[in-house]
C-alpha cells in the first residue's frame, strides 16, 4: 500500500542530529510527546481562527510537519536511549487520537457542505488508529499499514492548508474528496485488521 509511512526511515535519518541535540540537553521522549500534543492544540486553535486571517492556514503545513518530526523523535528517543515506558505508550496512543480530532475538527467550519462526511472521516480516523493498536494487543507490533495512516492524513491536511492560503476553494468537490478519504480509511483499517489476524 502506498503511504507516507514508507518514508519513515529516511525521515528519521534526517532527524538524527536533532535527536542527539535533544539527548545532550536531557530532553526525554515523554517530554517530546507532551510537546507534540500541546502543539496539536495550538495548530487546531490557529486553524479554527483562520477565518480572521488566511495566514493562519499556514499553521497546517508548518505545524503538521513539526508534529510529524516530533512524533518520529519521541519514538527514536525511546528506542535509542532506552526510555520506553508504559506512560510513554499511553501518551503516544491517546495523544495521537486527541490531536487528530482537535486538528481536523475546524474543517466543519470551512467545509460545512461536507459536515456529515467530515464527522465520519474523523470517527474513522480514530477507529483506524485503534485497529493499529490492536496489533500490539493481539500480535507483537503496532500496525501502521494502509493508504490513510496518521502521516497521510497530516500530508493531506497540510496540502489543504496551502490551498486555502492561496484562496483555492474545494467546496465544489468537497464531498468527493472526503468520500475518497473515507474509502481509503476503510481500506486502511481493513488492511491493519487483516495483518493483525494473520500474525
Amino acid at each position: 500500500m502506498i503511504s507516507v509511512y514508507k518514508f519513515k526511515s529516511k525521515f528519521q535519518q534526517l532527524l538524527t542530529p536533532i535527536l542527539i541535540f535533544f539527548h545532550k540537553n536531557k530532553i526525554t521522549a515523554n517530554q517530546i510527546t507532551i510537546a507534540s500534543i500541546l502543539l496539536s492544540i495550538v495548530i487546531g486553535f490557529l486553524f479554527w481562527n483562520a477565518t480572521c486571517s488566511r495566514w493562519l492556514f499556514l499553521s497546517l503545513p508548518i505545524g503538521l510537519l513539526i508534529r510529524m518530526a516530533m512524533n518520529a523523535l519521541d519514538g527514536m528517543m525511546a528506542r535509542t536511549y532506552n526510555q520506553t515506558s508504559k506512560l510513554g505508550e499511553v501518551l503516544n496512543e491517546i495523544g495521537d487520537v486527541v490531536s487528530d480530532v482537535i486538528i481536523f475538527f475546524p474543517l466543519l467550519i470551512f467545509q460545512p457542505e461536507s459536515l456529515y462526511l467530515i464527522v465520519v472521516f474523523i470517527v474513522l480516523s480514530v477507529i483506524n488508529e485503534f485497529c493499529g493498536l490492536l496489533g500490539k494487543i493481539v500480535g507483537n507490533e503496532r500496525r501502521n499499514d494502509g493508504p490513510m495512516g496518521k502521516s497521510d492524513r497530516a500530508l493531506i491536511l497540510g496540502l489543504y492548508g496551502v490551498l486555502m492560503f492561496f484562496g483555492v476553494s474545494i467546496s465544489a468537490i468537497s464531498n468527493y474528496v472526503f468520500g475518497v478519504l473515507i474509502i481509503l480509511l476503510l481500506i486502511s483499517s481493513f488492511v491493519r485488521l487483516k495483518k493483525v489476524l494473520n500474525e
